[in-house]
């Protein structure tokens, strides 16, 4: 296997939309594997997870139900896309020696979840007059943020139990507070009362080994790290001491909204039949995802609001109609409904998304 050039993904869709920092991330997790004349890459996932596969060189044989066929070679329009998410391939045989590009698809569609999420929050953030001269990081800011974001933290940490309709709200009900050095934000063997992210200045981590010797100081935080979670989630006490290195200011979330946003969302949800039953008495499919995707693989005679565009496109829906919002694995639809609903539309989620949803 190879490591892969960044510039591939400028090239691949949807992930040439991603952020750069999203991007760079991504293509230290990505190789390029190559595959013999003969072989079936779809049958070659030992990792049994639902995987996006790309052809990046040479040609493939796509085959469908019913004898079909047909040739995809790289470097084309078609081979942008990935081969697996046209859900009517059964079987693909490389013409050729190949090349191709896995990509875990649940890390993907977090990726793109996350970073139409942030866009969004750039758009609504522009729209508004800023009266305060001091900057402060937004809600974009924030998300677009690798460090304490970063793919890992989003899959396996506690924001992989973040539904992704209450990400932004999870900012708008946090609050800034100023803080000094020396201050003591939590104390090792406290009880669990708030999460927090540094908006300025840094911290040290320190925790009491031995009570007859110093405390050992375990790290230092600077600006846009977090800390606090671990004690809010399980329930636990405090097992270290926070202490302000320097003045600066910190982002905080109380523990009693910290446990209620990680709950999933209030919206409704229907699977793929009863889903057709209010298409076919007079509700609109509606696209979540990007224009690129859309084009390449929809659903007949849905309508496109990508997640990053839907509060500025809601104004073209009617309030007296049914909405029913899809994307491939459910995460981005279930925030654009969560926000079309919060707007007083009739939003309902396909459960699942397509990717499980029977057509």
């Amino acid at each position: 296997m190879a490591i892969i050039d960044q510039s591939l993904l400028d090239y691949l869709e949807p992930i040439a939309k991603l952020s750069a920092g999203r991007k760079k991330e991504l293509s230290a997790l990505c190789f390029i594997e190559k595959v013999n004349k003969g072989t079936d890459p779809m049958r070659m996932n030992v990792v049994k997870a639902a995987q996006a596969i790309y052809l990046v060189k040479g040609d493939l044989e796509l085959r469908y139900d019913g004898n079909k066929k047909a040739i995809l070679h790289s470097g084309t329009q078609a081979s942008k896309h990935p081969i697996s998410s046209d859900t009517k391939v059964i079987e693909t045989i490389a013409m050729t020696d190949i090349e191709i590009l896995r990509i875990d698809m649940d890390l993907l569609d977090i990726m793109m979840t996350w970073d139409q999420l942030s866009n969004s929050a750039n758009l609504a953030k522009d729209a508004q007059v800023s009266t305060s001269e001091k900057p402060v990081r937004s809600t974009a800011d924030w998300m677009q943020d690798t460090d304490v974001f970063s793919a890992f933290n989003l899959q396996n940490g506690v924001f992989s139990r973040l539904p992704a309709a209450n990400v932004e709200e999870m900012f708008k009900r946090m609050t800034s507070i100023p803080v000094t050095a020396g201050q003591v934000i939590i104390q090792q063997g406290g009880v669990g009362d708030y999460y927090y992210l540094i908006q300025s200045g840094s911290a040290l981590v320190s925790r009491v080994v031995d009570v007859s010797q110093p405390p050992v100081i375990l790290a230092e935080l600077n600006e846009g790290a977090a800390f606090g979670e671990e004690a809010l989630v399980s329930g636990i006490k405090r097992n270290a001491t926070v202490t302000m290195k320097t003045d600066g200011e910190l982002l905080r979330l109380n523990k009693k909204d910290f446990v209620e946003l990680l709950k999933e969302p209030l919206i409704s949800q229907i699977n793929m039949t009863e889903a057709k039953a209010k298409i076919a008495s007079g509700a609109i499919w509606v696209d979540v995802r990007l224009p690129s995707e859309y084009i390449h693989d929809r659903i007949k005679q849905a309508i496109n609001i990508p997640l990053n565009e839907v509060r500025q496109l809601a104004s073209a829906l009617d309030k007296n109609k049914e909405y029913i919002l899809y994307c491939q694995t459910g995460r981005r639809s279930s925030a654009a409904t969560f926000v079309l609903v919060q707007g007083g539309f009739k939003a309902i989620l396909l459960k699942g998304g397509t990717r499980t949803a029977v057509n």
